[in-house]
């Protein structure tokens, strides 16, 4: 592997959107093949949530941009596009990676403005990629909020997790520190398919077994529920089954939304895979980038019992309206438009908060 020696003087203009994001070198390895990493040192590490976004948390911080998950349904592949990327093949194949993010996080969790305010990690792209076992960023922006007495939640499909199990019971004696894992299909061929560089279901499952061992009440993101894949009663209650019989301690769920270029680029997919299915998708997502709401409804009507019979209702969410319901329409979760991730020569700038822990 050469992860060394190629460096780059300039930007070529093959990429010239990375001239503004602080480009050190890109390179290539035989351990991912078809992939560059562009490796950037960034200016900021805290991006500010908007405040329409009606989510739990005020900041978020991202380790990479662009994601080797390759998940055809990615929210944030829209992001891309401000590094004059695109949002398909581009997204899965042409990574950022801050090198610099720890450093530049403890800079600014060390300032007296900062106020020890909830972090999310992972609302944007999966800091346990593949790649996190390379450059590990990780171990230390979790060390950098732990010390300055921060709480904050992670999100992940990285199996990459169990690496840190250790640091982030640390963490835990010092802030909050909660754990959410997505696993959204049970089928592991239409896994492969549509989220194909996703670690497989048993390989998530496993995870969840392994981090509540470790002492953490687990939350599952059963997100997105795919329309006419993924929303079968029989799906659904193999999913959540297994969820429960890994210790999870909860779920929440929404159906898919194809915003912005997304939506197209998904749409392909389905048109090669499931060509039955784009009348339906038309007449579905006919209205923009959501689910009609006579569908959430009838999800939630599906879902909801099953999650009640395996016991992995939130806690917050007993007894509340459908608002607080374990299963939420995707509009109550996400802001109604996507913004570019913003540039990292400005601290504490406002990205898109693209999901929900």
């Amino acid at each position: 592997m050469r992860w060394a020696g190629q460096d780059i003087d300039a930007d070529d203009g093959a990429l010239p959107g990375l001239g503004r994001a602080g480009l050190v070198r890109s390179i290539q390895t035989p351990e991912f093949e078809g992939v560059t990493f562009h490796e950037v040192l960034c200016k900021s590490a805290l991006n500010k949530v908007p405040e329409a976004s009606n989510l739990p948390f005020q900041f978020t911080v991202n380790t990479f941009r662009g994601c080797t998950h390759a998940c055809r349904y990615c929210f944030a592949r829209p992001t891309h596009e401000y590094l004059d990327l695109d949002a398909g093949s581009d997204f899965d194949r042409q990574i950022v990676v801050k090198l610099n993010v720890a450093a530049v996080l403890r800079r600014e969790l060390r300032r007296r403005s900062w106020h020890h305010d909830h972090v999310a990690l992972g609302t944007n792209t999966d800091p346990y990629q593949r790649a996190e076992g390379r450059y590990r960023l990780m171990p230390g922006v979790i060390t950098a909020l732990a010390e300055s007495g921060t709480p904050f939640s992670i999100l992940t499909k990285g199996t990459l997790l169990r690496r840190d199990l250790p640091l982030l019971r640390l963490a835990a004696q010092r802030v909050p520190v909660s754990v959410s894992i997505s696993l959204a299909i049970a089928e592991p061929d239409l896994q492969r398919q549509i989220e194909p560089g996703t670690p497989s279901p048993r390989a998530r499952l496993e995870l969840i077994r392994a981090v509540t061992e470790a002492g953490f009440d687990v939350h599952v993101m059963v997100a997105p529920v795919i329309p006419y894949l993924t929303d079968s009663s029989a799906h659904l209650d193999t999913l959540l089954s297994s969820i429960a019989e890994a210790g999870a301690t909860s779920v929440s769920a929404f159906a898919m939304h194809l915003r912005s270029s997304t939506k197209p680029w998904f749409l392909s997919w389905l048109a090669d895979n499931h060509p039955a299915l784009l009348r339906k998708y038309r007449v579905l997502y006919g209205h923009g980038a959501y689910v009609s709401p006579e569908y959430s409804a009838w999800l939630r009507a599906r879902i909801d019992p099953l999650i009640d019979r395996y016991g992995l209702r939130p806690a917050a969410s007993e007894g509340a309206p459908s608002r607080g319901s374990a299963l939420t329409g995707d509009h109550e979760l996400n802001p109604t438009s996507a913004l570019p991730e913003p540039q990292t020569a400005e601290p504490q700038t406002t990205e898109p908060v693209l999901t929900l822990f």
